[in-house]
């Protein structure tokens, strides 16, 4: 379990939500994960602590992130749903406002499309975020796409590279990849070098 994350989930959410902090953490340890880890977690957030001058409720886009991924298994096409649904649950354990677990929940869902609707600049932190690894340094962002391609071990290779191909692709459809950040050129570099490998 890692001290440092539960140091922040503490900061976070208080103490009397200790056993759901370890229960996320235990959730983003599971051994099938080899992308969507704690690390990815962690980066998440520390993203989010850079931008959130940006965000128009910071914490909330920080709880986000600790659900955004809590419910991951790569042969679902529905985890953003049962995580936004977990948080859902979870939250007005907490008691967390309504309105606030409403926030949660739907930024949690936004990170099917990482699309944020102009002036959702909630939206827009979590999703910059999120993508920020697509703009890591070559040799991070192909340890990247490997642990993805491990994620999807069960996928014949065609069907992957077909399935990673589209993901990519739509990425690069978008109007802007990141709506703060100023991370679009090195992303699109490593997405187009991606694809020509595929």
């Amino acid at each position: 379990m890692s001290a440092k994350l539960m140091d922040r989930w503490r900061s976070l959410a208080g103490p009397d939500a200790e056993h759901l902090g370890r229960e996320l953490i235990t959730r983003y340890g599971e051994p099938h994960r080899r992308y969507h880890t704690t690390d990815h977690l962690e980066a998440v957030l520390a993203h989010i602590d850079t931008l959130a001058g940006n965000a128009a409720n910071p914490d909330l886009v920080r709880l986000a992130a600790w659900f955004h991924d809590a419910v991951y298994d790569p042969r679902r096409g529905d985890n953003e749903e049962r995580s936004a649904l977990l948080a859902e649950r979870a939250l007005p354990e907490m008691g967390l406002p309504a309105e606030a677990v409403a926030t949660v929940a739907r930024l949690v869902r936004l990170t099917v499309t990482h699309d944020p609707a102009p002036g959702d600049a909630d939206g827009a932190v979590l999703c910059d975020a999120d993508l920020a690894i697509l703009a890591a340094p070559p040799e991070i962002y192909a340890a990247y796409a490997a642990a993805v391609r491990q994620e999807y071990f069960f996928v014949p290779d065609d069907a992957f590279r077909e399935g990673r191909a589209a993901v990519l692709r739509s990425l690069l459809a978008l109007p802007a990849i990141f709506r703060i950040a100023d991370l679009e050129a090195p992303a699109r570099a490593n997405i187009h070098a991606e694809l020509d490998q595929l």
